[in-house]
């Protein structure tokens, strides 16, 4: 008895039908890009350049241990109290003569920063504190400079600097945009971002 040959599957169009499909992935799919922490890396280090002196006054030291406790200043205090604290140093207004605040509204303290432009803030953390509270220590501080920008950006332009960013992003904004550009570098330019991060600590 002969045997039958098994019938042969066309496969012709199998590298098509894949190739749609391929395609139609690629097109549906959205890929999600993980937002990151905003910084600017500082430029290469140049030996010949001193680094400026900084008085001890103008430097708020912010740490976290390796338990996530927060210690400012040496002191140990709530997540919930650092963005207050972190404004009362930045808007404290303390210099006099040259180094004197016009705009700064705090307690004007001569132990704390000097002025706006001067105030630096050193966050220090250990490799083994988690990845959460970090975060959440980098949004306070950056909370605090929003705050004060905010503040003086309704007093200067009648909105707010969060407002401005915003407004300058928008592809239908009416307005000028280099005019807006000018007003967020001035308002930059009174709350300079200056939050340093040390090595972490093993």
């Amino acid at each position: 008895m002969a045997r039958r040959s098994a019938p042969e599957v066309n496969a012709g169009s199998m590298a098509d039908i894949a190739f749609l499909l391929l395609i139609f992935f690629l097109v549906t799919t959205t890929i999600d890009t993980d937002r990151g922490i905003s910084r600017k890396l500082p430029p290469p280090l140049d030996e010949t350049v001193e680094p400026p002196i900084l008085k001890q006054k103008n430097i708020f030291v912010v740490e976290l241990n390796k338990n996530n406790d927060l210690l400012v200043e040496e002191a140990p205090m709530k997540l919930e109290d650092l963005r207050a604290a972190a404004v009362a140093f930045l808007d404290n207004g303390g210099g006099s003569g040259d180094e004197a605040c016009s705009y700064c509204k705090g307690e004007k303290s001569p132990s704390s920063s000097d002025n706006p432009e001067k105030a630096v803030i050193s966050l220090r953390n250990n490799r083994e504190t988690s990845y959460g509270t970090y975060i959440a220590v980098q949004n306070e501080l950056v909370a605090a400079y929003t705050e004060l920008r905010n503040r003086e950006s309704e007093r200067l332009y009648g909105k707010s600097f969060s407002q401005m960013e915003s407004e300058l992003k928008d592809v239908n904004y009416s307005g000028s945009k280099d005019r807006l550009k000018d007003q967020i570098k001035q308002i930059q330019l009174m709350f300079p971002e200056k939050l340093s991060e040390a090595e972490p600590k093993k």
